[in-house]
């Protein structure tokens, strides 16, 4: 035997350890009980405001064409309860987050219309009884800032005991087992004279990995990936990036790449992560911040700190799909409030210090994460001197046909500089999800850029 080998693999395991144990079969017996598969509370709340879950909306409402790449909003006939504005906001203050509060107290104008809750997301069987097994099976490595291949199919944590695992299941929520293409998906950025700029325009493929643990050509320790080709600015037309994240990102980190048509080549891009500025979004949004969090969770503590009622954005059927982005949107200061819809939802509410001895951008973060666990939330961000610096609003849609609670479309306020962003558009395209996941061969960089670059 090679002692050399032997060592390493010893090394390895050690590296690996602790791993952090999963819950008991009595507790996990909660879940389609007293809790959904998924975790969140069945009941509704005291007062009605919020409603037991029933299982999402599954039937598509009159009017839904398929394969438009657009839904038609389940709940149009919904009127607003009433309005949260500059004047009564400190009555609903412990149900908002400080992004929220330094919008209301700052524009007069600004408000936020509440509409009747409704528990609209809903998960294939499959996947549901994934995660029911992961509840006592499933375990973190490495401090927790690594999941087990064994997890695989499912939401990893249904009942978060820290605040890693619910990170874990923020980031590796579901996203469908095959693939979603967003045909023009447009980010924007409102500047302190409140011009909008379009910073770009891309086409991108979302691949759930994570998901498809029945696919032999995978690697079982990909989390998730997603390429981008852009197709405006002219400029940058033609230019291309990818990010792949795995389970364990100590042993495989992070693989970002990026292709430049002039120099017509793929280059690794090692860059792409953490608290570096995302280009395509100009650079009002860090790395680790796409999707409200992505990448190496070693750099901050996560603290649980339980469940909460908030208002967050869901079931934006209008603002994602009916919305024209300049012509109604974008206002100087904030997206038109008309567009946005905001309900009564409980969250998971993790709060990420920085640990002592690392560098980043921000020293706290409040995450307020969808109990139902769609993707759907809002997010603050605290400069070196506790300032509010950054808040992320994260809405979703729940595709009924597919049974996929989709959480894409957000808008980023950086309260330094008097800017925000809009990402994520896709009024003048849709989504597309494939029937099937594409083979690994079709999904190298190179392939990518081949196929791409030839249309």
């Amino acid at each position: 035997m090679n002692l050399h080998k032997t060592l390493g693999a010893v090394a390895l395991v050690a590296l690996a350890a602790p791993a952090l144990a999963a819950v008991s079969a009595d507790e996990a017996k909660q879940l389609g009980n007293t809790l959904t598969e998924f975790g969140a509370t069945k009941a509704g709340n005291a007062d009605g405001s919020i409603p037991a879950y029933t299982g999402g909306v599954t039937t598509a409402p009159a009017g839904f064409k398929p394969g438009t790449g657009k839904w038609v909003d389940p709940f149009k006939d919904d009127k607003p309860l009433f309005r949260i504005d500059s004047k009564n906001w400190e009555k609903y203050a412990d149900k908002l987050s400080d992004g929220q509060k330094h919008l209301l107290k700052n524009n007069p104008e600004y408000y936020l219309d509440i509409y009747p809750s409704r528990r609209s997301a809903a998960y294939p069987e499959k996947m549901l009884k994934a995660t029911v097994r992961n509840a006592t099976s499933c375990k973190t490595l490495r401090d927790g800032i690594a999941v087990d291949t064994a997890c695989r199919g499912g939401l990893p944590f249904p009942i978060p005991k820290n605040g890693l695992e619910a990170m874990w299941n923020q980031i590796l929520h579901y996203q469908g087992d095959t693939a979603i293409t967003t045909s023009a998906s447009r980010s924007w950025v409102v500047d302190t004279s409140g011009k909008p700029t379009m910073t770009s325009e891309q086409s991108t493929y979302t691949d759930p990995v994570w998901y498809q643990a029945d696919l032999t050509d995978r690697d079982p320790n990909m989390a998730w990936r997603v390429f981008s080709v852009t197709k405006q600015p002219a400029r940058l037309a033609g230019a291309a990036t990818g990010l792949t994240d795995f389970i364990d990102p100590v042993a495989t980190p992070r693989k970002a790449w990026s292709y430049t048509p002039g120099q017509r080549r793929v280059r690794q891009s090692p860059e792409f992560s953490y608290d570096t500025p995302v280009a395509s979004q100009g650079g009002l949004t860090l790395f680790d911040e796409l999707f409200i969090v992505s990448g190496k969770l070693d750099r901050f503590d996560y603290k649980l700190v339980g469940k909460k009622e908030m208002y967050i954005p869901y079931n934006e059927y209008k603002g994602s799909f009916e919305c024209p982005t300049v012509e109604m949107a974008l206002k100087p200061k904030y997206v038109n409030p008309d567009c946005h819809r905001w309900e009564l939802h409980r969250v998971w509410v993790v709060e990420a210090t920085l640990k002592s001895g690392m560098r980043h951008a921000y020293s706290k973060r409040n995450y307020y994460l969808d109990e139902d666990m769609t993707g759907a939330g809002l997010y603050d961000a605290f400069d070196q001197n506790g300032q509010l610096y950054r808040s992320i609003f994260n809405g979703m849609v729940q595709l009924y046909d597919h049974k996929l609670p989709w959480a894409v479309r957000n808008v980023i306020f950086d309260f330094n500089k008097n800017m925000y962003g809009y990402f994520n558009d896709v009024n003048v395209g849709g989504h597309t999800i494939a029937a099937k996941a594409a083979p690994e061969r079709e999904l190298n960089p190179e392939s990518i850029v081949t196929r791409e670059t030839a249309r």
